[in-house]
């Protein structure tokens, strides 16, 4: 009975050998937790090509939005761990909505094996074209002489548009109604028809708005200018201080993945970062590429314990909550 038992264990053992060996021998689902069209999905898409290429097998994007991306997240985190679907996830998915929901789909810190960071992305504050102000201390003197008759748009509640907002608002001390869309598309869209007021956007997709002159750009959320918006101030600079808002973006597979699945699918998603093409597409978007020291699996782990806890504070600070 013995030597059965170890013969099974030892043909288990070659199977799964020889599978991770010969993996991908099929097509992969990246499952996007967020609609078509939208920053986390251009940025996917992009990803996903040179992936197909590099890896001998289509990489699928499939588009699953809802609750602030844990629908599709979700999803993943219930598939097999066998590689062959794999998660988009972004500072919303993975971080914020661990305290932002009162009843989160699934722990980000263990329902997950974490893969490669590939990029952070920082958020643009950027106003429908009649605001009659120009930068940041004339919109933050506005928003507390009008907050009973403005509004804010986002991506969905729970998503890093929204929290990006909450937490300006918080930083301005303004209490202003928060307009929730299916994605950052259709709110963009209400931004430059001027029904809503303002939007802390993702920099990837506000650009082509900010450039094509449909929207007023007032700060860059973040510590640094950017190099596609070198002229735009940034909030830390513009009278609040430290002041950051950005997403993230990481490829996870669902817990239990073996480790050759991980090493294969990281080096995989590194070269794809590194491919010049894919540099150059993205860092024209305003995306910045994560630092070699910050693309393992490992750094990966870290970092999504240390950004649930990051967020935690402020966003319980600030109020907000969602069912």
């Amino acid at each position: 009975m013995r030597q059965i038992v170890l013969a099974v264990l030892f043909a288990l053992g070659l199977a799964t050998s020889a599978n991770a060996e010969d993996y991908p021998s099929r097509p992969i689902t990246m499952v996007i937790p967020f609609a078509a069209g939208g920053p986390t999905d251009v940025l996917g898409r992009v990803v996903a090509d040179r992936m197909s290429q590099l890896l001998g097998q289509q990489v699928v994007v499939e588009n699953v939005g809802g609750a602030g991306g844990m629908t599709g997240v979700q999803r993943v985190a219930q598939s097999p761990p066998d590689g062959y679907t794999i998660v988009l996830g972004t500072v919303g998915t993975h971080a914020q909505n661990q305290t932002l929901y009162k009843r989160p789909l699934y722990n980000a810190a263990t329902d997950f094996t974490p893969v490669a960071l590939m990029a952070q992305v920082p958020l643009v504050l950027i106003a429908r074209k009649d605001l009659p102000v120009n930068n940041l201390q004339e919109f933050i003197a506005y928003a507390k002489a009008n907050q009973s008759k403005m509004s804010f748009g986002s991506a969905g509640a729970g998503s890093a548009t929204h929290l990006g907002c909450v937490l300006l608002n918080a930083a301005m001390g303004v209490d202003i109604q928060h307009v929730p869309y299916r994605g950052t598309g259709p709110a963009m869209q209400d931004l430059a028809a001027g029904r809503i007021d303002y939007l802390c956007e993702i920099v990837t997709t506000a650009l082509p708005q900010i450039q094509g002159g449909t929207v007023k750009p007032i700060a860059m959320l973040s510590l640094d200018r950017s190099p596609v918006l070198p002229n735009l101030p940034t909030a830390n600079e513009s009278g609040l201080p430290k002041f950051e808002a950005y997403t993230w973006n990481a490829i996870f597979l669902p817990k239990g993945a073996s480790r050759e699945i991980v090493n294969k699918l990281n080096s995989m998603i590194v070269e794809t970062m590194k491919t010049p093409a894919v540099k150059d597409r993205l860092q024209g978007l305003g995306v910045m590429i994560v630092p070699p020291e910050k693309e393992t699996p490992e750094y990966l782990d870290q970092f999504v314990k240390s950004e649930i806890e990051k967020w935690a504070a402020p966003i319980r600070a600030s109020g907000a909550e969602v069912e």
